[in-house]
């Protein structure tokens, strides 16, 4: 039986304690997608446009590089990926972190965080860099998570795939 992983892409630590509890939940190893050049505050300032995640997510073919690789990736049949709502979409890092392997045959499933708005056009977005895989629909991982409220969700995906 091949094994669950729970990859995240954190910029504040939100994404991070919720794909921690994830993991816990879905009995998932845990692999944190860290950019090469990490994001400053002004990085992260949407509401300058010439910031570097503004200039990133206005630009569709923008891969941000990631620092390292996930090792024995064919491992792996289920692959939570997690990421804080960008513009209504994954940050582009993520469809960097997707493009880096061959999800033949795996089941990617999309998770997120925000402050204030849902998935948006995620899967939409996503769907090119997953080629292969079947992609899910996600779930906000948003408030105060415990491992008992997801392993619902878990089991009600693993049932989907």
């Amino acid at each position: 039986m091949k094994k669950t992983l729970v990859a995240y892409f954190s910029a504040s630590g939100v994404t991070a304690k919720a794909a921690k509890i994830l993991a816990q939940a879905a009995g998932a190893d845990l692999y944190e997608i860290k950019p090469k050049v990490p994001y400053t505050r002004e990085d992260l300032d949407w509401m300058d446009k010439n910031s570097r995640s503004s200039v990133e997510m206005n630009d569709p073919a923008s891969r941000p590089e990631i620092d390292g690789k996930m090792e024995n990736m064919e491992e792996y049949g289920t692959i939570f990926v997690g990421f804080p709502i960008w513009w209504y979409v994954a940050p582009t890092i993520i469809n960097t972190f997707l493009e880096s392997y061959d999800l033949s045959g795996k089941t990617v499933i999309p998770f997120a965080t925000s402050g204030s708005s849902g998935m948006g056009k995620t899967n939409e977005k996503l769907l090119p860099s997953c080629q292969g895989a079947a992609l899910l629909n996600g779930k906000m991982l948003n408030g105060n998570l415990s491992e008992a409220s997801l392993k619902n969700w878990v089991e009600d995906v693993r049932g989907q795939e």
